[in-house]
């Protein structure tokens, strides 16, 4: 593990879904920062002592927007109790582009409870093609609503421009810096945003971010603003400035153990896919779970004979199909669905730790936090990346256990084989 020799809580994350946290927490990690996860809101006692960083992970991603922005102004209320020097709201590198989501309420929630005249909005992940150019957010090249993200099935992609989306979702206005303006002059910038707090109250400055050098700019001039928002792509860069006045000195947890491994993928995102197929064409066993599966067969029945034909393997069960299919599936009720896979991958989580399985490898943000509820796991270490934004982490409750917890639209078509392979120690 990572440790500072200063007790100092440098910043503390509110995350909206569990992958975005260990998304969070391992770019953390690598700006050199001492980082622990908690699975929701503590209501134990915990010691953070040389503990730089704090990442709250909740599930508001899709939420009712009252109950999330209610249990994310908890989140932070305890993060600043336990004196967090500064606040950082994590969403998706691709945003949520519904009309009624939750950026905008708790962003609004948060400036208003603790009087902060504006915060920034800088969802970009360059590493994984997540830019920001003249207010518009591109995935891998594209225009966000152009993309394949624009038929996601919880929140498609209606619009590109970040302030158009908040226009939908938040109460304030938008400055935007383009890439000229934000490589002004400091004064010339701290003027335009003085000017427009003369006639905004609240507001967000929205600066573009195409690449790494573009998040150390951005990291030069708002590091100092106590309260943040962003995808993970800032992080590492906020973490390298906060911690270097710490001394650090850096103990990483080991990546792999003994024991059997299983790949939950609850994720029908095209990067999943591509890893699905991967990992089925390697000729390692798998299993397709469909929402009629479970309805016809709720004891996983099915499920459990796979399991026990391949005992000695690693496995691989998951979701995803072709889009017809869940458009077909969706007719019984979008949330329906996906409580039926969430529900079903936690039981075949929580008996396959009874059974030996110490590697268990998830896609899917609200997969994860239902897989790790199950497990009864709420304090992790972080250790190395899989992938940019994608960890290997070890619970505190046990130590023989490595969990990676993948967004459905990070890493590589060979992600999935890589992830069994280090937690294996191959």
């Amino acid at each position: 593990m990572i440790m500072s020799d200063k007790n100092t809580l440098l910043i503390g994350v509110v995350a909206d879904d569990f992958t975005g946290a260990s998304d969070a927490a391992s770019f953390l990690v690598e700006g050199g920062l001492s980082t622990i996860l908690l699975n929701g809101i503590p209501t134990s006692t915990i010691n953070l002592d040389k503990v730089s960083a704090v990442v709250i992970a909740l599930k508001t991603r899709t939420m009712e927007t009252s109950k999330a922005v209610d249990l994310s102004l908890k989140a932070f209320k305890w993060l600043k109790q336990k004196n967090a020097q500064h606040i950082y709201n994590k969403y998706c590198s691709t945003f949520d582009s519904t009309k009624t989501g939750n950026i905008g309420p708790i962003i609004d929630a948060v400036v208003e409870r603790y009087q902060y005249p504006y915060t920034i909005l800088a969802p970009a992940l360059p590493v994984n093609g997540r830019l920001v150019k003249d207010g518009h957010l591109y995935v891998n090249g594209i225009p966000l609503n152009q993309s394949n993200m624009k038929d996601h099935p919880l929140t498609p992609m209606w619009d590109s421009k970040i302030a158009n989306l908040m226009k939908g979702q938040g109460k304030y206005n938008s400055l935007e810096l383009d890439k000229e303006t934000l490589y002004s002059k400091n004064t010339n910038i701290k003027s335009i945003i003085k000017e427009y707090k003369k006639k905004n109250k609240h507001f967000y400055v929205i600066p573009d971010y195409a690449d790494r050098h573009d998040g150390e700019r951005i990291t030069e001039l708002f590091k100092n603003l106590p309260f943040l928002t962003g995808g993970s792509g800032l992080l590492e860069g906020l973490a390298r400035a906060y911690s270097m006045d710490y001394n650090i000195a850096k103990d990483a947890i080991k990546s792999s153990v003994k024991g059997k491994g299983i790949i939950l993928a609850g994720s029908v995102s095209q990067a999943t896919r591509s890893q699905i197929k991967a990992f089925i064409e390697s000729g390692k066993p798998s299993l397709k779970i469909s929402p009629i599966d479970l309805l016809e067969d709720p004891s996983l029945s099915f499920v459990w004979r796979f399991i026990s034909k391949n005992q000695a393997e690693d496995i691989m069960l998951y979701s995803a199909d072709e889009p017809s299919k869940i458009k077909e599936y969706q007719k019984i009720g979008k949330n329906k669905v996906a409580e039926l896979i969430e529900q079903a991958f936690a039981d075949i989580a929580k008996k396959c730790k009874n059974l030996g399985y110490t590697r268990i490898i998830v896609a899917g943000g609200e997969t994860s936090g239902a897989v790790t509820q199950a497990l009864n796991f709420n304090h992790f270490i972080i250790g190395e990346s899989i992938s940019p934004g994608v960890p290997i982490m070890m619970p505190l409750e046990n130590s023989k256990i490595r969990l990676v917890l993948k967004s459905g639209n990070f890493g590589e078509s060979d992600f999935f084989i890589r992830a069994l392979d280090m937690t294996g120690g191959k």
